[in-house]
């Protein structure tokens, strides 16, 4: 959609660009609402982190951007499904418009290396 990278490493981070809800087969808006949309980009996030060989206990922080802040409820319902305890660090926004008017979009921020796992610098 545009001249950016799905993820860049910078380090022991990768940085994840935001995930819309794109079917990847066709590259279309999956339909549904906004838990269908919130399960589809976050297993487009989960297939970018394991290609990465992390997993998405290794997310350290996501922002999430919701065209709808009253759709927060199911989205973090869907949300909390993806991530173990102690769950990554979080932003929540709702912005005006999210690209082809997807109701969700989440980036993600990684720690990989031999690390990645303990979320804490006190550890490794």
């Amino acid at each position: 959609m545009g001249p950016y990278s799905q993820a860049v490493r910078a380090g022991d981070l990768l940085f994840v660009s935001g995930q819309i809800p794109l079917d990847p087969a066709t590259g279309r808006l999956v339909g549904g609402d906004i838990a269908a949309q919130t399960h589809r980009v976050l297993q487009s996030l989960d297939a970018i982190v394991r290609a990465a060989g992390a997993t998405l206990d290794d997310v350290v922080k996501t922002t999430v951007y919701l065209a709808d802040m009253n759709d927060f409820a199911a989205m973090n319902r869907v949300y909390a499904t993806w991530f173990a305890d102690p769950a990554p660090a979080r932003a929540a926004v709702q912005v005006a418009r999210l690209p082809k008017d997807a109701q969700v979009e989440i980036e993600a921020i990684v720690k990989l290396g031999a690390c990645a796992a303990e979320r804490s610098e006190a550890k490794c």
